[in-house]
């Protein structure tokens, strides 16, 4: 072989080696960074089992003590990183209170909170009724009254596009007597919500509501498919006394015994400890329950706490979850 041409040759052999190793070495850092992404991933970026969404209630105290408008509730809840919103009736004085819920208020009502929670990007997911009766009530004609005034918020749900209303079974305090008149009304307006496509809830809010096996006993009798449960981690106070809870019923039992038929949960808070954990509830023992259960909707925060402000503890609360979902992945 000629020298030039030997030359060339090896010139073009050595080029493809070199490109050979550079193409192996940037293929080897390539998996190395694609395996540390993999890594990264498994520790710190694995989603939750479930959805965060917020309790407007958990900023109860800024709308009716600071003056915050209740209409920057989804600006808030997207800012602070959440993506659903639970709205509270009683948190709309001004537009609907005060002008008896007319159909006139409720229609500004839904159109403005649908036009922010649009303008952010939220999903509604439920809307939290209060002071509309009693549906547990003894009397035929009071509890259908209560029935009916509830219609509009059945209503104005499937307007804004939430999955549910959640309720409350006040009324008679004789264990037999209240889960007749709970079964009854929530048979009565669980029927109606179904030719709207709305789930009626109930949440464990004080009274027989939160003994866990009398609210799931009526939940089983009621045997209604958009009939369910909010459990809620912190609400099992059955009496209160002047210093606190004079009859508490197990959390853990109770929100075990409500969650086959939940289609919500409250994530309560209050008080934490330095290492972020909410002191009078385990957090992780709750999400294993509610992911025992096959839940994975969404979880919604509702700080009640007074050491914090609203948005810290809303905040504490949020990272709470993540981190103790985290650690159960």
């Amino acid at each position: 072989m000629k020298r030039r041409k030997f030359i060339r040759n090896s010139s073009q052999a050595g080029l493809a080696l070199s490109f050979l190793g550079m193409y192996a070495c940037k293929e080897t850092k390539k998996k190395e960074e694609e395996n540390l992404e993999d890594a990264d991933l498994t520790v710190e970026e694995v989603d939750p089992f479930f959805k965060l969404s917020l309790a407007q209630w958990s900023i109860h105290k800024m709308i009716n003590n600071d003056g915050v408008d209740p209409y920057s509730f989804a600006e808030k809840a997207k800012d602070w990183g959440f993506s659903g919103l639970e709205y509270v009736s009683q948190l709309y004085p001004a537009d609907l209170d005060n002008n008896e819920y007319s159909e006139e208020a409720m229609a500004n009502f839904i159109e403005k909170s649908n036009a922010e929670a649009e303008r952010h990007g939220m999903q509604n997911v439920l809307i939290m009724i209060d002071g509309q009766g009693n549906l547990a009530v003894s009397d035929d004609k009071e509890r259908k009254e209560a029935v009916e005034r509830h219609h509009k918020w059945v209503d104005a749900a499937k307007d804004m596009g939430c999955q549910s209303i959640r309720v409350n079974l006040a009324g008679s305090d004789e264990p037999e007597e209240w889960k007749a008149n709970s079964v009854d009304g929530l048979t009565q307006l669980g029927g109606y919500a179904k030719e709207k496509g709305i789930n009626i809830l109930v949440e464990n809010h004080g009274g027989l509501s939160s003994n866990g096996e009398m609210l799931a006993d009526v939940m089983a009798t009621v045997d209604m498919d958009n009939v369910g449960t909010l459990p809620d981690f912190g609400n099992f106070c059955i009496e209160r006394s002047s210093d606190g809870c004079a009859e508490d019923y197990d959390k853990y039992k109770g929100v075990e015994e409500l969650m086959p038929y939940a289609k919500a949960v409250s994530a309560k808070s209050n008080v934490f400890d330095e290492a972020g954990n909410e002191r009078a509830i385990d957090y992780k023992k709750m999400l294993q329950i509610v992911k025992d259960h096959g839940y994975t909707g969404y979880i919604g925060v509702e700080f009640e706490g007074s050491e914090l402000s609203e948005e810290e503890g809303i905040i504490a609360t949020k990272e709470l979850l993540l981190r103790a979902a985290q650690e159960m992945a």
